[in-house]
């Protein structure tokens, strides 16, 4: 069957279909893939099989990256945690791999990956050539419970000692999307990407998701005596809000910053309809990370991200100068931190 390329950002059909389709996310929409697009250049688009001017009933989104350091590549999608190809079956999805697959073979493109959860069957896995080529932890939370029965089950000294703790310390919290809440943000966000010897993500992207989502996005800060301690960012689409994004003073760590805030995020959430919190992805070997997210009672599964043609991670990893610059960058004044990140983002899509 024939395939046509639409575009998300101007087609008035990917959004009636993304809202009436049971697995879309906050990846798939018009808010996200606009911040993409604003921030790096990235051009986006969809395939289906579903006929101009008919309702849309299946697509999936991707990014062509264009890299003189890393590559040109499709990606769905850049910078996202998961983007679940919304088909109802294999034999659409086969088709529409045909043309991602067509294009590589090309030579337009190095490989196309996808962002799967639960990973794809291998009855149309196989034999479109796609193979796994990385494995993450993916946790989310059920809200459609009571909020008590919500918080006995997250972890008694974890979390439930630690909101406590956080309660005593008086911290205060504050949220919302202004350049004051951003500014709080971003300044936590240095300290904690600095730890992890890498830059921040680009503030014009921050920027540039506020106004994409206006108030499906929130800033939480948590505060002592009017210092930033811990902050996060998430996000609403439907049923269901998703932490992307988290940052803290390693400092102030043992007084339960982010525990409070991420308590305060469930319970709003819920109070709000979502029958959801997405924790997001983890690495598997952090295991730190991964405990801390199954302390809060999420279920955990596996999300996998698939590549065509089959190649090593050695082969797809970012070039060894990049990491090292990233290294390099990461010990420098913030003003070269920031830098960095906004010069080399666009490449790691």
């Amino acid at each position: 069957m024939p395939v046509y390329e639409v575009d998300p950002l101007k087609d008035g059909r990917w959004g009636e279909f993304l809202q009436a389709h049971p697995k879309s996310s906050v990846f798939h929409t018009p808010a996200w893939l606009e911040a993409l697009t604003r921030t790096y250049g990235y051009e986006v688009h969809a395939l289906t099989t579903t006929k101009p001017g008919e309702s849309l009933k299946n697509g999936l989104v991707f990014c062509r990256v264009k890299s003189w350091l890393t590559g040109s590549r499709t990606v769905s999608l850049p910078f996202s945690d998961h983007c679940q190809p919304l088909v109802d079956g294999p034999a659409d999805l086969a088709e529409i791999l045909e043309v991602l697959r067509e294009d590589v073979s090309l030579g337009n493109t190095k490989y196309c990956e996808l962002r799967i959860v639960a990973g794809l069957n291998s009855d149309f896995g196989e034999p479109m050539g796609l193979t796994e080529s990385s494995v993450f932890c993916f946790h989310t939370l059920d809200l459609r419970s009571g909020v008590d029965e919500i918080y006995r089950g997250f972890h008694k000294s974890c979390v439930q000692r630690k909101v406590q703790r956080a309660e005593r310390e008086g911290l205060t919290l504050q949220e919302g999307r202004s350049e004051a809440e951003l500014a709080m943000f971003y300044s936590l966000l240095l300290l904690t990407r600095r730890r992890h010897q890498l830059p921040p993500q680009p503030l014009q992207w921050f920027r540039n998701l506020i106004q994409t989502f206006g108030r499906d996005l929130l800033i939480r800060v948590a505060l002592k005596d009017g210092r930033p301690v811990a902050s996060i960012l998430t996000l609403a689409h439907k049923k269901s809000v998703v932490y992307k994004y988290g940052c803290s003073d390693s400092q102030m760590h043992n007084i339960g910053g982010m525990p409070l805030l991420f308590w305060r995020g469930i319970r709003e959430a819920k109070e709000q309809g979502a029958e959801e919190f997405d924790f997001g992805r983890s690495e598997k070997d952090n295991q730190g990370l991964i405990s801390f997210k199954d302390h809060w009672g999420a279920t955990r599964s596996q999300l996998t991200y698939y590549r065509y043609p089959a190649t090593s991670s050695e082969a797809v990893a970012a070039p060894p100068q990049m990491e090292s610059a990233l290294k390099v960058f990461s010990a420098l004044p913030d003003f070269c931190l920031t830098t960095a990140g906004r010069l080399l983002y666009k490449h790691i899509g």
